[in-house]
Formats: C-alpha cells, structure tokens, sequence
C-alpha cells in the first residue's frame, strides 16, 4: 500500500505551500484558505516613532490526489506512531504508551547513533525523515494513531520541518485512512505571528483541521525537563545562569504528566477534534525559578541579566543578513518568552473533561527539590568514595 500512496501524494515542490516573510503591508491578501497573517510592532522613544511591520504567511493547500484510501485494512487501536520520539516529551510519550499496552512505533531520522533505547524499552524503530516526504507512507502501515512530537533541528531552517515536513505528514495521514492525529502545539500561537515558529505552529493547526483529519490538538507552556540545563546544572557547576529583566511568567509542566494526560485525551471520544492547553499549576518569572533552584542547592547562582532590549536590537541586526535569518527568527521568540506574557491557562475546566485530580499533577517545587535531592545525594556519594581512594598504603 505504501507505494500507491506515494505516487497519490504530492511533493511539497508541488504543493501550493508557502512559508515566507515580506515587509509590505499590502501584501496581507490571502488567496488561500489556509492563511494566517499580519502584525505591526511599534515601539517609540523620545519624539520618534519606530515601526517596524513584520508579516508572516503560510499558505498550503490539500493535493487533489490526496485522497483518503480507507477503509483498508482493520488495525489495533492500540497501533501508535511516534514522530520526535527521541525528543524530551516525545520519549516520555513512548514510555507512557509502552507501560500502557499500546503498540509503538517511533519515526526516528537515520542517525550516526542509533536510538536504541527506545528499542530497549519495546517499541519498533523506522528510519523515515519529514522533509523527504517519499520516506513518510511506509511508516504508516498498520498504524492506528499518529502522535506528532517533532520539531526541526536549532541547526536547520524553522520550515523545512515544522511546516513543510508536517504539512507532508497530515497529508499522507489523511491519505493512508489513519484513525487519529494528535499535535502539540505552543500556547498563544495565534497571538504571535511575528514569530516564525509560533506562526507555523497556528498554520499548521488550521491546516490539520482543515484537511478532514480526526485529530487532537493540544498546547503547552513550557518543559519543567528544560529548567534542568538552563538553570540547575549551571548552579550547580557554578557557571553564568542567564536571564533576562522581563515579568515573563510561565507554567511549566512535567512531561510525564503531558504524555498520561495525552493518553487520558486520546481515549476519550468526546475530546475529538479539540484544542486543548496543558499548562502547569503555577506560572514562574525566570527569577523565581533561579531563586527556587538556589535554595535547593544551597548555593547562589551567578546570574548574567540579558536585557530585553538587547535581544530587539540583536534581532533587527541578524535580519540584515540573509545568513542569519534563522537566528533571527529564533531571537524573536526569545523575545516574546522574555517579554510581559504569561504562558498559562487555568486547568480546571480540563481536569474535569480528562477526570483528573489536580493533585496528581507534579509542581515544579516537587520537580525540583527531587532533583536536587538524587543528585546532591549522587554528588555526595561519589566524594565519600573518592576519599576512600585517597588512603595510601
């Protein structure tokens, strides 16, 4: 079946698909339905103003040949693929799956180094890469659901695989008879158009629910995971921890509580269909969480503030050349994370959809001081041996 499906699906070469930024105002007329445009920033010091108008659009259509094969053969419901399965959440995602009985199978790029542990703990290993489309239909054999975790390399364009790899894999989805898709998204993502990432992030939300495939669509703060390299270890090493001087505040999640609530959602039939937003119980400014993580060290962290201003100005010089468009691009959601926002929703209303006690879902106080506690006990440990092997004859 696989081979038919190739030869029925178009290229991203042959998609009307676009991902592109322009500076000219007039240029915001859509000519598809999947668009989704527009911002103006001004900032304005002394007399003058400063505008700066930095539009984004994505456009993509489905491929006439696209069309969804099923009812072909019946496949378990238990049958699941996981794309970015070696990621942070994407591997929580494969565990969770596996102690919960499900089949899985994860979309792994070929790689020097083999992602073993992954067929350590019992899931099935395909090598397949989004941004070859060709490579994706014969992963999708005998698969009930697709659960999407990828998302592109720091090294690689934002669109080769957070939009054109994906635009790729809804389709062949949708072409294959695949019963379910699920995509994590970023909270906030149709507020923030004048971030690259976050744009492509609403396009491809509008895109899936506009293809006719079942999904579920579900948004997220922030990675509690990711506070580990960021803040503890630093402090740890007594490294430079860096910051910025913004109020951001953000509810960072553990993402084994993402990947049981994700499970919980997928076999509720009524949340079909559905955006959801998973958000921690309480919203963090970077300082508050050096703070936290320095008491549970028991040491001060050297902290280097990066003004907010400076990442504007770092931001407006990337995009002078052409070179550096992708850092520019990153800068720009840096900003947005260090700008006045909250990245939170209250959850009470999806604890009760899912049927979960609030209670069950860990704090990043919990996260943390676990942490600091395994490790400073580790660190311990391994400066009473060392002091054993001091002892000379």
């Amino acid at each position: 079946m696989a081979s038919i499906i190739h030869t029925q699906l178009a290229t991203p070469s042959k998609l009307n698909l676009s991902w592109r930024r322009t500076l000219a105002p007039d240029s915001l007329a859509s000519t598809s339905s999947y668009s989704h445009s527009s911002c103006a920033a001004t900032t304005s010091k002394g007399r003058g103003n400063v505008v700066s108008t930095h539009i984004i659009k994505c456009n993509a259509q489905a491929a006439p040949g696209a069309v969804n094969l099923a009812p072909g053969t019946p496949v378990r419901p238990t049958s699941i693929l996981v794309v970015g399965a070696t990621g942070t959440l994407g591997r929580q995602i494969v565990r969770r799956a596996l102690d919960e009985g499900y089949d899985v199978r994860c979309l792994v790029r070929p790689r020097p180094a083999p992602a073993d542990f992954l067929r350590d703990w019992g899931a099935t290993v395909v090598n397949a890469d989004l941004s070859k489309p060709e490579t994706i239909p014969a992963t999708l054999v005998g698969i009930h659901t697709v659960i999407d975790c990828a998302t592109g390399r720091p090294e690689e364009p934002i669109k080769t695989v957070d939009w054109e790899g994906k635009v790729a894999l809804i389709q062949c989805a949708k072409a294959m008879g695949i019963q379910k898709f699920v995509f994590f998204s970023i909270h906030n993502c149709d507020k923030h158009p004048e971030v690259p990432l976050m744009e492509i992030k609403n396009c491809t939300e509008k895109f899936l629910r506009d293809s006719g495939q079942n999904h579920i669509i579900i948004r997220l703060c922030g990675f509690m995971q990711g506070l580990i390299g960021q803040y503890a270890v630093p402090i740890l090493e007594e490294k430079s921890v860096w910051g910025t001087d913004a109020p951001t505040r953000i509810a960072y999640m553990d993402t084994q509580d993402i990947a049981r609530l994700t499970f919980i959602a997928l076999r509720n039939e009524n949340i079909d269909g559905k955006l959801l937003t998973f958000a921690g119980p309480r919203a963090w400014t970077t300082q508050e969480v050096i703070t936290l993580c320095e008491r549970l060290a028991g040491q001060d962290a050297n902290v280097t503030t990066v003004p907010v201003s400076v990442l504007r100005f770092t931001r407006q010089l990337t995009r002078l050349f052409e070179w550096t468009s992708d850092v520019a691009d990153r800068l720009t959601f840096s900003e947005v994370l260090s700008s006045d926002t909250v990245f939170s929703v209250p959850m009470n209303e999806t604890y009760n959809l899912l049927g979960v006690d609030a209670k069950d879902i860990v704090s990043l106080e919990k996260y943390l001081q676990d942490y600091f506690t395994n490790i400073l006990k580790k660190l311990k440990d391994l400066k009473a041996q060392s002091k054993q092997t001091d002892i000379f004859f």
